[in-house]
This record gives C-alpha cells, sequence and structure tokens, in this order.
C-alpha cells in the first residue's frame, strides 16, 4: 500500500504584523493506492497568526506545512486508516448486491461469429 500527502494549496494573509504572506490555510490531501485501487481524503487546517518563529513564504517546504497540519488537528494515523479501509472495501467489499434469488438469471447469448464467403475470382 502506498500512501502519500501533498499540499494542494496555501492560503495566505499579504501582511499580518510585521510579516508579509503569511499562511493562514493549508489544503491538504491523502492518496492511497494498491494495485487497481486507489483511496483519498482531504481537507483543509487553519493556522493561528505566527508568533515565535517565521519561516519567509518562498522558504516554506511542504513537509513543514504539512508538520504544521499535524500539530494543528489533522489527525494523520486516523485519515490514513480511513483511506487505507477505502482501498481495503474496494478489494473484499463489506456489502454486496447479489441477484435476487427469485429471479432467474438471464440466459448468455453467444452470437456466432459471421461467416463471410469469399468473393469469386473475375
Amino acid at each position: 500500500m502506498n500512501i502519500s500527502w501533498i499540499i494542494e494549496r496555501l492560503l495566505v494573509k499579504p501582511t499580518e504584523g510585521s510579516y508579509t504572506d503569511v499562511v493562514i490555510t493549508a489544503d491538504w490531501r491523502c492518496n492511497g493506492s494498491q494495485d487497481s485501487y486507489s483511496g483519498t481524503a482531504y481537507g483543509s487546517c487553519s493556522f493561528a497568526p505566527p508568533s515565535d518563529s517565521f519561516t519567509p513564504y518562498p522558504d516554506l517546504t511542504q513537509d513543514q506545512v504539512l508538520g504544521w497540519c499535524y500539530a494543528n488537528g489533522v489527525d494523520k494515523t486516523a485519515i490514513e486508516a480511513n483511506v487505507t479501509a477505502q482501498i481495503q472495501n474496494q478489494i473484499n467489499p463489506p456489502v454486496i448486491a447479489p441477484p435476487l434469488p427469485w429471479v432467474p438469471p438471464a440466459p448468455v447469448v453467444v452470437a456466432e461469429p459471421e461467416v463471410v464467403a469469399d468473393a469469386p475470382a473475375a
């Protein structure tokens, strides 16, 4: 199973106190895949204005912003478990819809290939 996290968008305030381009919200996505199956979860996380340390916008990294998300209420473990469950439910569906037992199955009709005779030589 492959799980990956990405930041899709950052919302910034042009000025906040003496700082410029202050990130106030990050839109995140958690993607998972296994073979031909996939799952995803997404959301947003808001942040309080900086108080003690500040990283200028051009110096931010995706890992740093994801760390802020995890520190501000994004439950990484629970979200990854949700994405994993989505994939497992595709592999082994917990609910299925079999044919109704009182309705006879429709007969399968196999069409015979059409045989085309060669045209007579001229």
